[in-house]
């Protein structure tokens, strides 16, 4: 580095002044005052290897204490940060409506409903859960009335509750942070009437997502299944004297436990978790063994018992009145592959009279590549005399919806089915599915195949089924501008066959938000917007020749300028959507001062397969286009300026951000990417996703191509579908919010983009949660990430 220019010769007077906490400003030379010159030299990481100096003097005479301000802000931002946190604070506060469950009343007038409520706790940085209860009373002319508890109850440490089939006791689990055992209880309806302790040897924390989630009781109550963390396996051990033999999981502080070997994990939610494993618990003794004769290459999810009637339940008998583990429970049993003709089936439900078994099947996602795509719903019928086959006539109920009419059922995305969807006829399941922007309710008869929305036709709202009361329905609706309200649904004429549904909103405490938060979402308004696709290529499909949609959200009265800046929200995916609900996030974000439009291109989920396939091989250019058609489309409208325009995406929406910024050099004022998919090249090495890569650059037949070895063509296809490809012309100024935990899109993608664009002069701002994932979904990380969103929105497009 250069020799900077001292007011005295001694080397006595020269110091480093070392700023760790700011690694942008690298360590000046520093003379004694009066004058005070610093050589100052940008830091490697942002700017490559140049090496340029600056040197600046200070008026010592005129040197004065400093505020210190908070990394990242300036004295012009801090009254931003200050008062958006506020409202911000305002928003987060608002609960969650998760789960629901029906309950028969004990005088049988009515019911008993119980509400699984959660909220962010920023200072603990968790979610509290909360449990909230209320009695149902029907009155003359279908009336209803919910009576609530006066406070809810919240279930610290609890991972899972899980009701039994009567309603006679509940299940809670509380899976341990530590090696500590896992907790089990059973409640009854006064108190805790036992308790297990399942140790690490036995198995580890209880899975609780949706996915390998599968917690369910017999019929009799008595035993319960459910998977769980494989127990650790036995690693190498280490003395003084060096490798112990016969290695075990004990801890001794007379030596010290090896790695022994790498095992593939599932992936970036799963990161940590060692391979789900099913086991039976019985509750009378608290027994707990793990199911045998399942191949260790296999993860076991979702489990349900079969009708008892039909068919005895491996490892165990009954004697007397209390079932008990076989003395041969650890002996394999047959295990049957019930859907070897079809590639994927998920989500089994028995009907209520065990004849048929009801399942959804991802197999037009498998078969194509997609990560996500649409689905189809399939029957088998359950045979008489147990005697099971995996040559099973699987019955199509619901296919694949390549085109659907306008107006028409686009088939099935990211369906849930509830513990006990069917209503009283045996073979009618109430679902939720999605239906272009919206989310909407679904009954669907598995015997004829018939599907009716059952949620309002008339309302752009987003509707999701909590549970069902009898034959009456228990739902969520929300909108962009309105919060999550409680619905009450049943059957206009159950005499006839109509199939008209009537909803009563329920007055809830779930509903309560600030009165400041209220009067910012009365002021706003939303709509669906359905965009027609510009110069269309002969060769595309009908279905993808359709127009897109968008939601737009704005104010209901101009504010001082003629345009409010408009903010183009992108969903990742790309095989996901952006759906008509609400959200804490963008709601704040709307009562700050901005219009939004979230765009539904070509590859999201709810608008037929045709659509959603269209996208691959063409990504980087069909979507951009399709963003691009979406905002001249406001504009064209007078919605929107064509100057005060912002974009915002995450994971493939911040691809497609970061493509916009390039492509469209001129358009974006402002633009901020959360984790954004920026360099395939660089990904495809490093993600748990790397067929997705060759799926979303080469189309379907990149399922097949797929290798952890890509050549240099498949790089160079990579690198030309990227968004680094278009670096050189960025000139927008640019928030990147990272997840250092994120094995999906991983850290390096964006920071090498933010180097590059550091590197050209463009303004850049970085934020690394260095706890977070591919989501950014702590709750303090949440809230910081939108925070920033705002007030780097503020200070480009005000």
């Amino acid at each position: 580095m250069a020799s900077a220019l001292l007011s005295k010769t001694t080397s006595d007077w020269c110091f480093n002044l070392l700023r760790p906490r700011y690694p942008s400003l690298p360590p000046p030379i520093l003379s004694h005052p009066p004058t005070l010159l610093l050589t100052w030299r940008p830091f490697r990481s942002f700017f490559s290897t140049k090496r340029l100096s600056t040197f600046l003097a200070m008026d010592g005479s005129k040197a004065g204490p400093l505020k210190e301000l908070p990394l990242g802000i300036d004295a012009t931002t801090e009254e931003e940060y200050a008062s958006q946190s506020r409202l911000l604070q305002e928003f987060t506060s608002i609960s969650s409506i998760d789960k629901a469950w029906i309950f028969k009343s004990d005088s049988g007038i009515g019911s008993q409903a119980m509400f699984s409520i959660s909220q962010p706790n920023l200072l603990a940085n968790k979610r509290k859960k909360f449990i909230l209860s209320s009695h149902i009373s029907r009155g003359s002319n279908n009336s209803v009335n919910f009576q609530w508890a006066p406070f809810p109850v919240e279930m610290t440490g609890v991972s899972v509750i899980v009701p039994s089939p009567s309603g006679a006791k509940l299940l809670v689990v509380r899976n341990p942070e530590n090696e500590s055992p896992c907790q089990f209880e059973i409640w009854g309806r006064a108190q805790v009437e036992k308790e297990f302790h399942i140790p690490q040897s036995v198995h580890g924390s209880v899975y609780a997502d949706g996915w390998f989630q599968g917690i369910s009781w017999n019929s009799d109550e008595t035993l319960i299944a459910y998977v769980a963390e494989e127990p650790s396996p036995s690693k190498p051990t280490f003395t003084g004297q060096g490798y112990k033999k016969g290695s075990s999981t004990e801890k001794d502080f007379g030596n010290w436990k090896g790695q022994g070997d790498w095992k593939e994990e599932w992936g970036e939610t799963y990161a940590g978790k060692r391979q789900p494993a099913l086991f039976v618990i019985n509750i009378n003794s608290g027994e707990a063994q793990a199911v045998k004769g399942i191949e260790k290459s296999l993860s076991v999810g979702q489990v349900v018992w079969a009708p008892p009637v039909r068919v005895r339940a491996p490892n165990f008998e009954s004697e007397a009145d209390e079932p008990e583990l076989k003395d041969n429970s650890t002996e394999d049993v047959p295990v049957i592959n019930l859907t070897q003709s079809i590639s994927s089936a998920f989500y089994p439900r028995f009907s209520p009279d065990g004849k048929f078994l009801s399942f959804l099947s991802a197999r037009s996602s498998v078969d194509s590549g997609a990560h996500s795509a649409t689905d189809s719903l399939h029957r088998i019928d359950w045979p008489i005399d147990g005697l099971l086959s995996s040559s099973a006539k699987i019955v199509d109920v619901v296919p694949v919806v390549m085109c659907a009419e306008d107006g028409s059922f686009p088939g099935l995305y990211w369906s849930s089915f509830l513990s006990n969807p069917w209503l009283s006829d045996g073979c009618t399941m109430i679902i939720t599915s999605i239906w272009g922007s919206c989310q909407v309710i679904l009954s669907v008869n598995v015997l004829s195949g018939e599907v009716i929305r059952i949620s309002p036709t008339d309302s752009n709202s987003s509707w999701s089924v909590l549970t069902l009361d009898g034959n009456n329905i228990v739902a969520v609706s929300s909108s962009p501008v309105d919060v999550p309200h409680i619905n009450y649904g049943y059957l206009v004429d159950k005499e006839s066959k109509s199939t008209a549904w009537s909803w009563q909103n329920v007055p809830s405490p779930t509903n309560e938000c600030s009165e400041k938060v209220k009067s910012l979402l009365s002021s706003l308004q939303f709509s669906i917007m359905k965009i027609p696709l510009r110069d269309v290529s002969d060769s595309v499909t009908k279905g993808a020749a359709k127009p897109i949609e968008a939601i737009f959200v704005s104010s209901k009265t101009k504010r001082n300028d003629p345009f409010d800046p408009l903010i183009v929200i992108l969903h990742g995916g790309p095989h996901a959507v952006s759906l008509s609900s609400f959200s804490k996030s963008l709601g704040f974000l709307s009562s700050i001062g901005f219009n939004l439009l979230l765009v539904n291109y070509r590859g999201s989920l709810g608008f037929g397969e045709e659509a959603l396939q269209s996208v691959l091989g063409k990504v980087g250019s069909q979507d951009v286009n399709d963003v691009l058609v979406a905002i001249d489309h406001v504009i064209d409208l007078g919605l929107a300026s064509p100057s005060k325009l912002a974009v915002l995406g995450g994971s493939h929406g911040g691809f497609l951000t970061t493509h916009l910024i390039g492509q469209a050099p001129d358009k974006f004022v402002a633009a901020v990417a959360r984790n954004p998919v920026c360099n395939l090249t660089l990904m495809v090495g490093t993600t748990d996703i790397p067929d997705w890569v060759y799926v979303e650059a080469y189309g379907s037949e990149g399922k097949n191509s797929f290798t952890d070895a890509p050549s240099a063509e498949n790089l160079t296809l990579f690198q030309s579908k990227s968004p680094i490809a278009h670096v050189s012309k960025v000139k927008t100024p640019t928030l990147f919010l990272l997840g250092a935990q994120d094995l999906r899109v991983p850290v390096s993608t964006g920071l090498q983009y933010a180097r590059a664009l550091k590197e050209k002069g463009v303004p850049v701002k970085v934020i690394v949660f260095p706890n977070d994932t591919h989501a950014i979904e702590r709750p303090q990380s949440d809230f910081e990430s939108f925070l920033n969103i705002g007030v780097w929105f503020k200070k480009y497009l005000s």
